[in-house]
């Protein structure tokens, strides 16, 4: 190969990389602007006590330390956890159930009108869901006049307004929202299973449930951790439901992070304090999230 052709073939190489770059450059300045930049001023403000009005004050790191010895935020922090189980764990394992049944049972235009039924509440806005809901679990409300008319009328209760029963009626609200999107997540995951492995499996002499166990939940693995990240970040950074259903009572009995930042921010003007708060909320959704990354990762070696 010649110099002038060797140097041509450099130049071209060189005219595509910068090409290439042009391309993803308008996505990176977006991304810098509006995804980097506000975590960079959220970390900065965290660093002092403001209003978000006059003159800001050198705090250091008293507003971590506020978050993490203030009994009251600690217990909205460790209302969002109880949370994961109900918009987390409670869709994935009603969800495996419900898409095995979907596959099993349903095939045709049924299976296709089943699985619009179950993804409806991902269409409905989580503020109508959340007013909803508010509804049907008030004192007066359907479910109330159901247990009534059934003979269970000891259990009616303002399932949203009383202190033991509050926070799992929103989780509930949660994992109804969150259950249709688990569900058609795992369907599909199952329509990619070889079904020479089931025919495998029932040659072996394998039952329905070693059937799922031995072969249906293992080829879910990433469509699990999907479906676990997904719903473990709901349940972290939740704040429509709540807000709409509960306001976050009774006294803090529903509150979560995202709504007490909310309420530090533009209520109490402590920006500082909502600045640190809302990087501790990210730091424990990284933390629940790169564990289930890691261990539903497809092992590639």
């Amino acid at each position: 190969m010649t110099p002038p052709v060797r140097a041509r073939r450099r130049r071209w190489a060189r005219a595509a990389r910068w090409s290439g770059w042009l391309y993803v450059l308008p996505a990176m300045l977006m991304y810098g602007f509006f995804v980097l930049r506000p975590l960079v001023v959220t970390v900065q403000y965290s660093l002092y006590h403001w209003n978000g009005i006059g003159a800001s004050r050198w705090a250091g790191l008293d507003n971590y330390v506020t978050v993490f010895t203030d009994s009251d935020l600690l217990k909205i922090i460790g209302n969002a956890f109880v949370l994961i189980i109900f918009f987390s764990f409670i869709p994935v394992g009603l969800g495996l159930l419900v898409a095995t049944l979907v596959r099993r049972l349903a095939g045709g235009p049924f299976g296709t009108a089943v699985r619009t039924i179950l993804f409806l509440p991902q269409v409905i806005p989580l503020v109508a869901a959340g007013i909803a809901w508010s509804w049907l679990l008030s004192s007066t409300g359907l479910v109330n006049q159901v247990l009534r008319a059934v003979g269970l009328g000891g259990l009616a209760r303002a399932w949203l307004g009383e202190f033991d029963t509050a926070l799992p009626a929103v989780g509930v609200i949660g994992a109804w929202v969150l259950l249709g999107l688990c569900t058609i997540l795992l369907v599909t995951g199952m329509s990619k299973i070889d079904p020479a492995l089931y025919e495998a499996a029932r040659i072996d002499g394998a039952g329905p449930v070693r059937e799922f166990l031995a072969v249906t939940l293992p080829s879910l693995r990433q469509e699990i951790g999907v479906c676990l990240t997904v719903t473990v970040i709901a349940a972290l950074a939740s704040f429509d439901i709540v807000y709409i259903a509960t306001g976050g009572g009774p006294g803090l009995q529903t509150t979560v992070p995202g709504l007490e930042i909310y309420r530090l921010a533009f209520a109490q003007r402590q920006v500082g304090l909502a600045s640190a708060l809302a990087v501790v909320l990210m730091a424990l959704v990284l933390v629940c999230v790169l564990p289930i990354q890691r261990l539903t990762r497809e092992d590639t070696r």
